[in-house]
């Protein structure tokens, strides 16, 4: 027997969604965005990204590990543009990594994403693109900034399928669409309920 839970309905590049609802803190909770294995939400969302980040010429595309993957993947063969993984745990052979920390909003820890030696190289001096599934709290951009100017490049757009929260926050973010933060008992920061 399955549980009812409380759902948020969103459309994404022409495919709807109901996304399930999770307490994040007391009181405080956000729909959550799982793109893992949604073949046709995420072909729809890279379609849609591509056209809207074009024009501002990145030369390759980079996200953080793990839900963005697909994303990144799917946007990479519409565009025809090399893409990076910044991972979350660092392996011997990945070499001489750059590295920065963030704090995640979803499991509230801090993670350390890492540049592998190897992309380093793929992304010395070249256009990038910033890519996520959801921008929450701005952490993981933020880690992902840093560690693409240590490496040398120049982040040239940032995209996301949803940013989240305080609407104003993101403005310099191209985005599909916006997520309401729901707080129990009353209006959320961007005046979702």
């Amino acid at each position: 027997m399955s549980q009812e839970y409380e759902t948020y309905r969103v459309e994404i590049a022409g495919v709807t969604r109901d996304l399930r609802l999770f307490e994040v803190a007391p009181g405080v909770r956000i729909a959550i965005l799982n793109i893992l294995g949604d073949t046709e939400l995420v072909q729809a969302a890279a379609r849609e990204l591509a056209l809207k980040i074009a024009d501002r010429n990145p030369e390759v595309l980079v996200t953080a590990e793990a839900k963005s993957i697909p994303l990144v993947y799917a946007l990479s063969a519409v565009m025809d543009l090399p893409y990076v993984v910044l991972r979350k745990s660092y392996k011997p052979y990945m070499g001489d990594a750059l590295k920065a920390e963030t704090l995640s909003i979803t499991t509230g820890a801090s993670q350390t994403l890492y540049l592998d030696e190897k992309d380093r190289k793929l992304v010395d001096g070249r256009y990038v693109a910033i890519i996520d599934d959801v921008i929450s709290t701005g952490s993981t951009l933020q880690a992902m900034h840093m560690i693409m100017e240590k490496a040398g490049a120049k982040v040239v757009v940032q995209a996301a399928i949803f940013t989240e929260g305080d609407r104003a926050k993101w403005h310099d973010i191209i985005a599909l669409g916006h997520l309401p933060v729901f707080v129990e008992g009353g209006d959320s920061p961007d005046g979702g309920k």
